[in-house]
């Protein structure tokens, strides 16, 4: 039998022992991406109930794991349904204790426009990622604490814009990016629904910040965004009422123009009074495209100036936002929908509020 000279033996050593150190990596990567981060919904309404929560069920990396809510009816039905332990139970005053819970890594705000900051903060301070509806916040500063707390917590903030995880819209990204028709000259983008219920919550000021425009409104303008890739330099709007008891307190319909360095212009509306309008179209140098429906949870579909459908199968666009949230985080990789982009929205929504207000352009420069 031969024996292995010092050196040899040394080397065969440290090869064993890189081999180990290697697969002792590669089982610890694997474990770490295969595992189910915990999520917490913090808001039980409609959205929660109806899509969110059946989505979690659909994805890979993430699971229901907590709620936190001010209705202790709520809070019973869903442990029953959901079979969540009365520990990942928490209201909105003691969500501090989450802290000492390993089991939710993750806290989702579906709550109130104006309740966002405050709930995103906690969560942070109780060392959570933080995923949050949009409108991010109602005003520019109360985002920027949403990141600053989420910063000096060393956790992810994360903005719910499920629009760019869809498949049709991110066809229209690359229809923009490869200039298949040339450069984009016109984008036209909407968004409308009929609110409905005059008592909700949407429809207050003090809990929405706006009307239309915060709520569907911003779908458009971020369409008008991530489509040329760029941020808008000037913004002009037009603000009308025909129902002044029921949108007292916030915009019924909005139209707005915005102009774009390279020098797109946009044009986009919303309104609360009626339906039927969910489009987005791209107008470049040799065609065009357009997406209607383009905003709905499904069903999103359209066509090309050369006879081309835009139609790929159907996905949950809830699922697709938390898995790839899920996986920024076990990756260690930036989301693409960080609390920055949230804040820009914001910030030119204000920039439309002002303009349609005094009746002037508002510089975004």
């Amino acid at each position: 039998m031969a024996t292995l000279s010092r050196r040899q033996f040394l080397t065969s050593t440290a090869t064993i022992a890189m081999a180990t150190l290697i697969n002792t990596d590669a089982t610890r990567a694997k474990a770490q991406s295969s595992r189910k981060l915990g999520f917490a919904l913090c808001g039980l309404g409609n959205l929660s109930t109806h899509q969110i929560a059946p989505a979690l069920a659909k994805t890979k990396h993430c699971r229901l794991a907590g709620i936190v809510t001010g209705t202790p009816a709520k809070a019973e039905a869903w442990k029953a349904q959901y079979d969540i332990p009365a520990g990942n139970v928490y209201s909105y005053n003691d969500m501090h204790r989450m802290a000492d819970n390993p089991d939710i890594d993750v806290v989702y705000v579906v709550t109130p426009n104006a309740l966002h900051a405050e709930q995103t903060i906690k969560a942070a301070q109780a060392g959570k990622h933080v995923f949050c509806e949009k409108p991010m916040e109602v005003s520019v500063e109360r985002c920027q604490q949403m990141i600053d707390a989420c910063r000096k917590a060393g956790r992810v903030l994360g903005t719910a814009y499920r629009c760019q995880f869809d498949p049709h819209h991110l066809e229209c990204i690359r229809l923009v990016r490869e200039e298949v028709f040339g450069k984009t000259t016109i984008v036209q983008a909407g968004f409308a629904i009929d609110v409905g219920d005059p008592a909700q919550w949407r429809l207050k000021r003090a809990l929405a910040g706006g009307g239309a425009l915060m709520d569907v409104g911003i779908y458009a303008l971020q369409a008008t965004r991530y489509l040329t890739g760029e941020e808008p330099v000037l913004v002009s709007a037009i603000e009308t009422k025909t129902d002044k008891i029921k949108f007292a307190e916030v915009d019924e319909s909005m139209v707005w123009t915005t102009r774009f360095p390279s020098g797109v212009v946009a044009y986009c509306s919303t309104s609360y009074r009626t339906g039927g309008i969910q489009n987005l179209r791209v107008n470049a140098e040799r065609g065009w495209f357009e997406l209607d429906p383009a905003f709905f949870y499904d069903g999103n579909h359209g066509r090309r100036s050369d006879g081309q459908e835009i139609r790929f199968p159907e996905i949950d666009l809830f699922a697709a936002e938390m898995d790839d949230f899920a996986q920024c985080i076990l990756e260690g990789r930036p989301t693409k929908v960080p609390g920055e982009d949230g804040l820009r929205d914001v910030r030119i929504m204000q920039a439309i509020y002002e303009s349609a207000r005094t009746g002037r352009a508002v510089s975004l420069g």
